[in-house]
C-alpha cells in the first residue's frame, strides 16, 4: 500500500514506499486514520511483541515526512498506544498474580522458589528503573510491563515511567524516519542488530544459568 494520500499526492514515489507485510499495514492504518492509525498499530506492537516498532514507528516519521501527519500527532498517538498496550501487559501480570507464579515456577525443572524471592526482591528495589530504561530495550520494552503487574506496581507510577520510556524511544524512532525519508526502512534494519544481540545474550545468560543448576544438583546427589 503506497503512502501518497494528502500533501503526499504530489510529490514523487518514495522507493522505499511499503508494498504489504507488516509495513504496508501499518501503512494502510496510518493513511486512513493518521495519528489514531498509528497508535492501534503500536498498541497492538507491544501487545505482541512480534509486531516490529522499528518497522512501525519510522514508518510514522516518513508518513508526517509527507505530510499525512505532523510530529507533534505521530508522537502523541504512538506513546498514547504504547502506554495502552503496556496497561494490557500488565493487567495480565496483575491477573495471574504471585501465588499463580509461585505455582508454576515450583514445576519447572532447575529453579528454586529462592530464585523467584530474590527476583521478586530486586524488583521491589529496582522495578522504577527496570520500567522506565526497559521501555527502550528492544525485545523487554513489552516483556517488561507483565512483572511489574504481578508486583503490582501501583498503576500511576507505571504509567508515568511508561509514558516517559516509550516516548524517549517512539521520538528517537519517530524523528529517524521523518529524516531518512525514502530511506525509513534503514532504521529497521540497525534496531533488528541490536534486537538481535539483546535476544542472544538473553540465550547465553539462561544456558549459563542452566548449566549452572544442574552441575549444582549434580553436587548434591549422594
Amino acid at each position: 500500500m503506497h503512502l501518497t494520500l494528502s500533501a503526499a499526492a504530489n510529490r514523487p514515489s518514495a522507493a522505499s514506499e511499503p508494498q504489504g507485510g507488516i509495513a504496508g499495514w501499518a501503512a494502510g492504518l496510518v493513511e486512513t486514520f493518521g495519528g489514531p492509525g498509528a497508535g492501534a498499530a503500536i498498541a497492538l506492537e507491544n501487545v505482541f511483541p512480534p509486531l516490529p516498532s522499528e518497522v512501525v514507528l519510522p514508518l510514522t516519521g516518513f508518513a508526517a515526512a509527507q505530510g499525512v501527519l505532523n510530529i507533534a500527532s505521530a508522537l502523541f498517538w504512538t506513546t498514547l498506544g504504547s502506554v495502552g498496550g503496556a496497561v494490557v501487559l500488565y493487567g495480565v501480570g496483575a491477573v495471574f498474580g504471585r501465588e499463580r507464579m509461585h505455582a508454576w515456577w515450583a514445576k519447572l525443572p532447575l529453579v528454586k522458589a529462592s530464585d523467584l524471592v530474590r527476583t521478586e526482591a530486586w524488583f521491589a528495589r529496582h522495578g522504577t528503573k527496570a520500567v522506565l530504561l526497559g521501555r527502550m530495550v528492544p525485545v523487554f520494552r513489552s516483556l517488561i510491563s507483565v512483572p511489574a503487574g504481578v508486583e503490582r506496581m501501583p498503576l500511576p507510577v507505571f504509567v508515568a515511567l511508561t509514558t516517559v520510556g516509550s516516548l524517549v524511544w517512539n521520538t528517537v524512532l519517530v524523528m529517524a524516519g521523518y529524516l531518512l525519508g525514502d530511506q525509513w526502512d534503514v532504521v529497521g534494519a540497525y534496531v533488528g542488530v541490536v534486537s538481535k544481540v539483546v535476544l542472544g545474550l538473553a540465550v547465553v545468560a539462561l544456558a549459563v544459568y542452566v548449566t549452572m543448576r544442574i552441575r549444582g544438583r549434580r553436587r548434591e546427589k549422594p
